[in-house]
């Protein structure tokens, strides 16, 4: 039995954003939840669930849905790195000024 899961409020709106978004795709394409649910392999007990922002719900399963209805790319944008200006900024920080290259192990050199 999986451990009891209860996320930040923070992640709790963003999933309930991304289920409504979902939802309004599904709609938009006039989609019934069956046939979109056969799609992502999954039951439509799952696809309301995640229409409905469950954070109990793996991310494979919105990945799922997300490609059943045309949007996977999307996804693959969340963490990007040209999306995420304080990692490159703390990247560029930790930048050498410098760099040594080491010589390489041999004989001692006669000079």
């Amino acid at each position: 039995m999986p451990t009891p899961h209860n996320p930040p409020a923070a992640v709790r709106r963003a999933l309930r954003k991304l289920g409504a978004d979902i939802h309004d795709a599904r709609r938009r394409r006039r989609l019934p939840m069956a046939v979109v649910a056969e799609r992502a392999f999954t039951s439509r007990s799952t696809l309301q669930r995640v229409e409905a922002g469950d954070t109990n719900v793996s991310i494979g399963i919105y990945a799922g849905v997300l490609q059943a209805l045309g949007l996977l790319d999307g996804l693959s944008q969340i963490a990007d790195i040209s999306n995420d200006s304080v990692g490159r900024a703390l990247a560029s920080a930790e930048l050498p000024k410098r760099i040594h290259l080491k010589r390489p192990a041999g004989p001692p050199r006669n000079g």
